[in-house]
């Protein structure tokens, strides 16, 4: 399964799963966007970040590990690094680890030792005990040996009554059914659709209003980053004729941090 698109398309729906996941207070997500990074010396890329603009609080790097991985703290702590050279935020920074199971951590580098505390770890099949919200229950979907009908079922209703949000009930059964189609390879999306009962309720009107309004939105959306990278393709020309990182991000509208992402200079 590719367990890092569908923890991408997660944490990009509901930026509270980090902080449900690592034990603080899901309010803490207002504060942070979350973003995927080029890293550009190696070519790594973040997939997990969580920004903020607040004095006081940390920015999380957050990585999903499904398969073993001998140097997955070699190279997660590298990422980080990296990404402090660079773009120099004035953060403290925590690292979240989220690993399917315990039996996939690692030992920490000896020579990284210190940064040790400066590590959450998270281990997908021991969250039982963790208080069930939509975005909780999806992750334990992920990780589930056995699909139940039953289990799917309950999860869209709880996403029906949870948000008001047309689209995010929209993403919510679009992330369910990926995740299905990841699990049963060997059947087709169609089937999957009949199996679980997501054929019926592609044909209700709530699923006909929501795919509506969601497509609206979407079309939105577009525009509106469409805007935003124009925008952002301007950085290294403004950066060339002498403007500070500062005075671009307030002259763009655009955050800080975005600007600092793109101010690469022109050849």
């Amino acid at each position: 399964m590719r367990t890092d698109t569908i923890f991408y398309q997660l944490f990009q729906t509901f930026p509270s799963l980090l902080f449900e996941l690592i034990g603080e207070p899901v309010v803490e997500a207002q504060s942070y966007q979350f973003l995927s990074v080029e890293i550009k010396e190696l070519a790594f890329r973040a997939d997990g970040l969580f920004l903020t603009e607040s004095v006081g609080k940390p920015i999380y790097f957050a990585e999903v590990q499904f398969q073993p991985k001998d140097d997955f703290y070699w190279r997660f702590i590298s990422e980080i690094f990296l990404y402090l050279g660079q773009y120099k935020p004035d953060h403290e920074w925590f690292a979240v680890a989220i690993f399917a199971s315990r039996s996939l951590d690692v030992p920490f580098p000896l020579p990284y030792r210190y940064l040790n505390p400066q590590v959450k770890r998270v281990y997908l099949d021991e969250l039982g005990e963790v208080t069930p919200t939509v975005e909780l229950d999806i992750v334990k979907l992920v990780v589930a040996t056995e699909v139940k009908v039953e289990q799917v079922n309950s999860l869209i209703q709880q996403a029906q009554e949870q948000f008001s949000d047309l689209a995010i009930k929209q993403k919510v059964i679009e992330l369910i059914q990926t995740i299905l189609v990841y699990k049963f390879t060997q059947l087709s999306r169609q089937e999957i659709e009949a199996m679980f009962g997501l054929d019926e309720l592609k044909q209700t009107r709530y699923f006909r209003e929501v795919a509506e309004d969601f497509k609206l939105e979407g079309k939105l959306e577009g525009k509106l980053e469409g805007k935003l990278e124009g925008k952002l393709e301007t950085v290294s020309l403004l950066l060339k004729l002498g403007l500070s990182v500062e005075k671009i991000s307030e002259e763009l509208g655009v955050d800080i941090e975005l600007v600092r992402q793109n101010a690469q200079p022109l050849p």
